[in-house]
């Protein structure tokens, strides 16, 4: 079993979860990746490696419980543990409701609620046996605030909300030792507005990250903050915005 925390991280080939992985294999984890494309899996496990650090990959689609599943059992079945488990794979294909883009409140429903509540019931049972862990849920500003063209994408980050403070709740309850934790970005350069399929909603959005976003750096910092509290003691919810972003 590795003495270093072994942490999971969905969504890992690119933005927060990309950041995240390299902060904390850059200081106290092994990290195991979680995302569909395998090709920039392999990259990050390379440059990983190239710094020093230990990566495992596992290319992995959130929707498929039986992937989610597999996943979580290649991270225990290696290193013989999960210590930390981030749930950072996301899309926010915003658009107004009278479009009904429907394939697109689907995508949203079941990659960031869905693919969130996969990988808590996966990790549940190897954290609950060991009596630790901790779950950190990226959920965003728009779970907090709704607009118009954001109706779905907000549901879906409010969701995530509500299932991280219910499970603080129940893990607090059993006296697992589990920490939840929910991390809330505002403007954060990702790659989330490709993943617009309106025209007009994404090139307004692109102007609005152009001039007020932040980079990820920002909340793998902010992440490793949160796992580094003594175990005694859990960051459950933090909101990081660009200083100049209203809402």
């Amino acid at each position: 079993m590795s003495e270093k925390k072994v942490a999971i991280i969905t969504g890992a080939s690119s933005g927060i979860g990309e950041a995240a992985a390299k902060s904390l294999a850059a200081t106290s984890c092994i990290v195991v990746l979680a995302a569909r494309r395998e090709e920039r899996l392999k990259e990050l496990v390379k440059e990983i490696e190239m710094s020093g650090g230990e990566a495992l990959y596992c290319v992995t689609d959130v929707t498929k419980n039986s992937e989610v599943e597999t996943l979580i059992k290649l991270a225990v079945d290696t290193y013989g543990k999960v210590d930390i488990l981030i749930n950072s794979a996301g899309i926010m294909p915003h658009s107004p409701l009278k479009d009904q883009r429907i394939q697109d409140w689907d995508n949203m429903i079941d990659i960031n609620i869905k693919g969130t509540l996969y990988g808590i019931g996966a990790v549940l049972p190897y954290m609950n046996e060991q009596k630790s862990g901790h779950i950190i849920n990226i959920s965003s500003v728009a779970g907090h605030y709704a607009h118009a063209g954001g109706a779905v994408y907000s549901a879906t980050k409010w969701a995530v909300r509500a299932i991280s403070e219910s499970l603080r709740e129940e893990v607090a309850q059993d006296d697992t030792n589990i920490r939840v934790s929910i991390v809330s970005p505002g403007a954060i350069n990702t790659e989330l507005l490709s993943s617009i399929t309106d025209p007009e909603i994404r090139e307004n959005n692109a102007k609005f990250y152009e001039n007020f976003g932040i980079s990820v750096e920002r909340v793998a910092s902010a992440i490793q903050q949160i796992v580094d509290v003594p175990a005694d003691t859990a960051w459950n919810e933090v909101i990081i915005r660009p200083t100049k972003q209203v809402r």
